[in-house]
């Protein structure tokens, strides 16, 4: 029997730090369960602690709007998109299985191999985006600093990268908990010490002159933070907090999760907002080249250590990522051990990032396109699994959850619907501007008197939020009797 059968009743957890994880769909059995809500600090707060949350200020001042409006919505949209994760991440607690197996008693035992395949895909792009852009970044640096920044830095550095990665990724939780708490103290301290070296910066004159935005631009800068941050963990966020005791506060959970995803995130980018508002050729720096603008800022001896801090951040994302896609390719059906599947998307992630790295002249914005096309269906997901959630007075049967024949039955038809009624209207709603073969969205724009497929209405995020809220209300609506149903048997 393999960490991959869909049967619940084995457990084999790794017992030491360096020992290979060999739990994947199975519930963890009672024994394995430990540790404290706050434990989920670590994995969310070293996942989500980067530089490149800076540059996230550029991005929002570029909606138009000025630094109180940036902050607002900012701080909103991060929290408000990490809460989604507190939710899913209780979903964990109470039924001690991944985030895509727990999605089975939604759609179905056999219908959850929908959300799983669009998971699956999502976290590969992710990590494969995170370790090329760490390769990228070192050689940035290592150019700035006269260094050899060419083939030689790229090939040692995807090297160095996707042996962090993979190696997280194979060995799986304990791992991935220990490495995410260094990589939180080291990330947190350098960039405290960066903060500190471009300070002098700031101009708050110039910032307080930025000129306020109109309704459209305010609630396209929210629905952007929303969709840049935590929407993109929500398919993930069961996926640790599963270890944890049965007995394990709720509120805990929930806390913890959003407190330890947010934390870096709002402080980043709000001293972001006040970087880029002081300069307007520092901002359209940031959101060209997020890298090398940041580092242009830095005295020569911190660059090493800048290189570090940049690396270990988009490392720490990557490593989530792949421990995550590696679950979903078994959600799908694929029927091997764990630490295989996410062998599997290592190899995957590798030869991407060398295309990315190596080959490709304009890859990463038609690819981010593809990613933000993937995350409309998955906002439909997530606005269905939390409303799922709320209504829930009951742990999950474990054990039904493998079982097309149990209460959750083999396909449930009204998530479905929702997922792909969410999709058809928030596709209608988006725009890729950055990727041609995507232009055929933003259909529903024009019809609706919002500015067209080439319009301005939000830059044209709005369809994430809307299949977001066609999930959610779906589900409350209408899927109360269903799961009344299924907590009776």
């Amino acid at each position: 029997m393999t960490s991959g059968d869909d049967r619940p009743d084995r457990g084999g957890g790794a017992t030491a730090t360096f020992g290979v994880e060999l739990n994947g769909l199975n519930t963890i059995h009672e024994s394995e369960r430990a540790g404290r809500a706050r434990d989920l600090f670590w994995p969310w707060f070293g996942a989500n602690v980067s530089v490149f949350g800076l540059s996230y200020g550029s991005f929002l001042l570029g909606f138009g709007i000025s630094f109180w409006q940036a902050t607002i919505v900012g701080v909103v949209g991060i929290v408000a998109s990490f809460l989604l994760c507190g939710v899913i991440a209780l979903a964990g607690k109470r039924g001690s299985a991944p985030t895509m197996v727990l999605s089975r008693a939604v759609f179905g035992v056999e219908g959850n191999r929908v959300p799983s395949a669009l998971s699956w895909l999502l976290t590969v792009g992710w990590e494969t985006v995170l370790t090329a852009l760490a390769v990228l970044a070192t050689a940035t640096v290592f150019t700035r600093l006269g260094w050899e920044g060419g083939t030689a830095t790229k090939v040692v550095a995807l090297v160095v990268v996707v042996g962090l990665v993979v190696a997280g990724g194979v060995i799986g939780f304990h791992l991935i908990m220990r490495m995410q708490m260094v990589i939180t103290i080291v990330t947190g301290v350098l960039t405290v010490l960066y903060i500190a070296l471009v300070l002098g910066h700031i101009d708050l004159g110039a910032v307080a002159a930025l000129p306020a935005g109109d309704v459209p631009h305010v609630v396209g800068g929210f629905v952007f933070m929303l969709t840049g941050f935590g929407l993109g963990w929500v398919n993930a966020a069961a996926d640790y907090s599963r270890y944890l005791p049965r007995a394990t506060r709720s509120g805990g959970v929930v806390g913890w999760t959003t407190f330890g995803s947010s934390l870096a995130p709002v402080l980043l980018l709000i001293f972001g907002i006040l970087l880029a508002g002081s300069s307007e050729s520092l901002s359209k720096a940031i959101a060209a080249d997020p890298i090398g603008a940041l580092a242009s800022l830095l005295p020569t001896w911190f660059l090493v250590p800048f290189v570090i801090v940049a690396v270990l951040g988009l490392v720490g994302g990557a490593v989530l990522d792949i421990y995550s896609s590696g679950l979903a390719l078994l959600s799908v059906g694929v029927r091997v051990p764990r630490y295989v599947a996410a062998g599997i998307d290592g190899v995957i992630m590798t030869a991407g990032a060398v295309y990315v790295v190596f080959f490709a002249s304009d890859f990463l914005g038609p690819f981010q396109g593809f990613l933000i096309t993937l995350g409309v269906p998955i906002a439909a997901w997530c606005g269905i699994f939390v409303a799922d959630i709320a209504l829930r007075r009951r742990d999950y049967a474990e054990a039904e959850l493998y079982d097309r024949r149990g209460r959750y039955g083999a396909v449930r038809w009204l998530p479905i619907a929702l997922i792909a009624a969410g999709t058809a209207v928030g596709w209608g709603l988006v725009t890729n501007g950055s990727a041609d073969w995507l232009s055929w969205q933003g259909y529903l724009l024009g019809p609706l008197g919002l500015g067209g497929r080439t319009g301005d209405w939000a830059y044209a995020n709005l369809g994430v939020l809307v299949s977001l809220a066609i999930g959610f209300l779906g589900v409350l609506l209408f899927g109360r009797r269903a799961i009344r149903r299924q907590e009776e048997r």
